[in-house]
């Protein structure tokens, strides 16, 4: 104890009276964030993973007392969920205690188990773990002492916020991290409701570039008239606008199924999760330019060459097969909101290449595919139809949720950290990894994060589908060399222009 100081017990008593004293009043739960709560099953829970690890270790008092300085002034980590009969609002918890969520821990080793993999063991048990519904629905797990360090098990419900929401949140209680509001902003108050003007701002600002035409009244038509080749220009522009959505819709509804291999069926509800070492972020940007190719180009080749040679060494022949991954999409404007939670993004369809065993000629495959996709409304429908899931009973919402679910083997996120280190109560940050959920009975999830400069890949699976996930992502750093070693052996005067226009 310092002096002049009080215990540290008291100290967490007083910062736990000082967070029941912020009482507000209850705040209606956006539409999409409900869908995102009810979406939870017996055999997938919608939690988002995550663990930094730390060097050096870190105190877990120290951590109590960033978490409440840091982390309670969003509302959102002091409310739990309370579900009425059509509806569910977001209300401080009366008796929150930060040390309920706060965790401290130590590592159940076997014989001959690395600290690593018994990380890895406690990581997947706490994916497929449930939260108490009965308080806000995140915990953190403090491994004090792991491989050197401490290990940060980060578990939060996707109703509290999407991946990019989630980032904001982490980085304000580094050491470095600006601090959060006083007042806990996580939506502006003209956003609650049951139909918030978030849900509704995406679609809303299509439908008023859609009707710009018109909105001007006489003048405009006035000056129609004067430059009636522009306005019919314009027409045709957003009459092939509007076809597009159509298309995109109906391409939406009328999946067709997915490639069916040992990677779709059943989920049992048992996760498992497996992480690789960082990759250096300016080897794949050099890789990438001499092909003419982004980064999220080479990276998803990678995913989908290393799971197509895993199912190869499993004694399955993928060739000339796709399987349907979800992309997320993310919606928010250019410039939102400092500190908005809740979740701004579509989904987008995406057919993997796994069948493709040149690396090359795979990379060029799913840099045609995601060209495509970026000028689709698809992710823009998929918001809509989440928003409208919100809003049903439960049963409907497991039959509009299935439309996605029924024909989709993975989930594959990208993840934009930050390109220095964060420093945590005193230590480095050295490895950032998380883990997308997965809803019904989609068996993988593959997240892919950028930091320090360095990617990494961390893959979650239900064990009834993938055991051994770490067999999987095994592969991805083998997969990037052979495509390294190919690009390498390009003629130096080719140009990345022209780069672009091979074919293996």
């Amino acid at each position: 104890m310092r002096a002049g100081g009080k215990p540290p017990r008291e100290q967490a008593l007083r910062r736990r009276g000082a967070a029941r004293a912020q009482v507000g009043p209850p705040q209606a739960m956006d539409p999409v964030d409900m869908a995102w709560l009810r979406t939870d099953n017996d055999v997938n829970q919608m939690v988002i993973l995550g663990i930094w690890m730390l060097r050096p270790a870190i105190n877990h008092e120290v951590l109590l007392a960033r978490l409440s300085d840091r982390l309670l002034k969003h509302k959102r980590f002091r409310q739990r969920v309370v579900e009425g009969m059509l509806s569910m609002r977001w209300e401080d918890d009366p008796d929150f205690d930060l040390r309920r969520h706060l965790v401290l821990e130590h590592l159940k080793r076997r014989r001959g188990q690395s600290d690593r993999d018994a990380l890895q063991q406690r990581a997947g048990e706490l994916a497929s773990a449930p939260f108490d519904r009965a308080h806000p629905l995140w915990q953190f797990h403090l491994v004090a002492h792991c491989d050197g360090g401490s290990a940060l098990l980060c578990r939060v419900h996707h109703c509290i916020g999407d991946g990019v929401a989630l980032s904001a949140v982490m980085l304000s209680i580094t050491d470095d991290g600006a601090a959060p509001p006083a007042h806990g902003y996580s939506r502006s108050p003209a956003a609650e409701g049951l139909f918030s003007l978030a849900t509704l701002e995406p679609v809303a600002e299509f439908g008023a570039k859609a009707v710009g035409l018109a909105s001007d009244g006489l003048a405009q038509s006035l000056a129609a008239l004067q430059h009636p080749q522009q306005a019919l220009s314009k027409a045709a522009l957003w009459f092939k606008k509007g076809q597009q959505v159509v298309a995109d819709g109906l391409a939406l509804a009328l999946m067709p199924d997915d490639s069916p291999t040992r990677l779709k069926g059943r989920a049992a509800g048992h996760k498992r999760v497996a992480w690789c070492e960082p990759l250096p972020l300016d080897r794949i940007k050099a890789v990438g330019h001499a092909l003419g190719c982004s980064v999220n180009d080479l990276l998803v080749s990678c995913v989908a060459g290393a799971i197509g040679r895993y199912l190869r060494e499993q004694g399955d022949d993928p060739t000339g097969l796709d399987i349907r991954a979800m992309v997320p999409v993310n919606l928010r404007p250019l410039n939102p909101p400092p500190w908005e939670l809740g979740n701004r993004f579509g989904l987008a369809p995406l057919l993997m290449p796994i069948g493709i065993e040149n690396p090359v000629e795979r990379v060029y495959e799913v840099r045609r595919r995601m060209g495509e996709l970026k000028d689709n409304f698809q992710p823009l429908l998929a918001y809509g139809l989440l928003a409208v899931a919100g809003l049903l009973i439960k049963p409907g919402q497991d039959a509009l949720m299935r439309l996605f679910q029924d024909k989709t083997t993975a989930v594959v996120t990208n993840v934009h950290g930050p390109d220095t280190p964060l420093r945590l109560c005193g230590a480095e940050v050295q490895e950032v990894i998380f883990w997308v959920p997965t809803a019904g009975d989609i068996g993988m999830g593959v997240s892919i994060i950028s930091y320090a400069g360095g990617v990494q890949f961390g893959l979650r699976t239900d064990e009834a589908l993938c055991a051994h996930p770490q067999a999987v992502i095994d592969q991805f750093a083998p997969e990037f060399d052979k495509l390294t070693l190919l690009t390498l052996m390009l003629p130096w005067e080719t140009q990345p222009s022209r780069v672009t226009n091979l074919r293996p």
